[in-house]
C-alpha cells in the first residue's frame, strides 16, 4: 500500500536517529558498548553530523572500533568519512578523538561474518531493517560485506592513524659489470 510506505520510512528514520538523542541526553552508557555516536565532517557543508552507529567488532588498537555502514557505500556518513577521515567518537560514557578507514572487501566479509556468528538475532533483524536478504550463514554475510557496490562495507574507527604505506621509490639503474 502506498500510504504505509512514508509513514513506515518516517518511523524507521525516527527509530535510526533515536540513540544520537540518548547520547546527546548524556545516556549512552545504557547502550553499552553496542553502540557507538560517531560525529564526522560533512563533505559538502563542512559541519559537523552524528550518526549512532553499530559496534560488529574491536580493532586491534585500544578503544577501536569496527562499524557497518548498513546502507552501502551511498550512506551519508560513509561517503562523509571517506572525504574527512579526521572523527570524533562515543561509546558508552567515553569520547574518543580519531580516524575514520574504510575496511577492504575481503576484510569487510569477514568481519560481518564474525558478528553474525556472535550476534545472529541482531545480524539478522538489522539485515531485514536495511532490506538485505541474507539466509543466515555466516557465508552469505561473508559475501554482503565483501560486495563492494550492493554490499555493507565496514569501518575501523582508531585512536591512532594507521601507518601508510611508504610510497615506492625507483631503484636505481643496475650498472652492468664489465666483459
Amino acid at each position: 500500500m502506498r500510504t504505509a510506505e512514508p509513514a513506515r520510512r518516517a518511523f524507521s528514520r525516527a527509530l535510526v536517529r533515536a540513540p544520537v538523542l540518548v547520547y546527546r541526553c548524556g545516556l549512552g552508557w545504557v547502550f553499552g558498548r553496542r553502540l557507538v555516536l560517531l560525529t564526522h565532517i560533512g563533505r559538502r557543508s563542512g559541519r559537523p553530523r552524528h550518526v549512532a552507529l553499530e559496534v560488529v567488532g574491536r580493532g586491534e588498537a585500544r578503544d577501536s572500533y569496527v562499524v557497518a555502514s548498513g546502507y552501502g557505500a551511498r550512506a551519508q556518513w560513509f561517503r562523509n568519512v571517506l572525504a574527512h577521515p579526521e572523527v570524533s567518537y562515543q561509546v558508552g560514557r567515553r569520547r574518543r578523538d580519531g580516524w575514520a578507514y574504510a575496511l577492504p572487501s575481503a576484510e569487510s566479509g569477514r568481519r560481518l561474518a564474525e558478528y553474525a556468528t556472535r550476534h545472529p538475532r541482531a545480524a539478522a533483524a538489522l539485515m531485514r531493517m536495511l532490506d538485505h536478504d541474507v539466509d543466515g550463514s555466516p557465508g552469505a554475510y561473508e559475501r554482503l560485506g565483501a560486495d563492494a557496490e550492493h554490499g555493507v562495507p565496514l569501518v575501523l574507527l582508531s585512536p591512532t592513524p594507521l601507518p601508510r604505506p611508504a610510497p615506492a621509490t625507483p631503484r636505481p639503474p643496475q650498472e652492468e659489470p664489465p666483459p
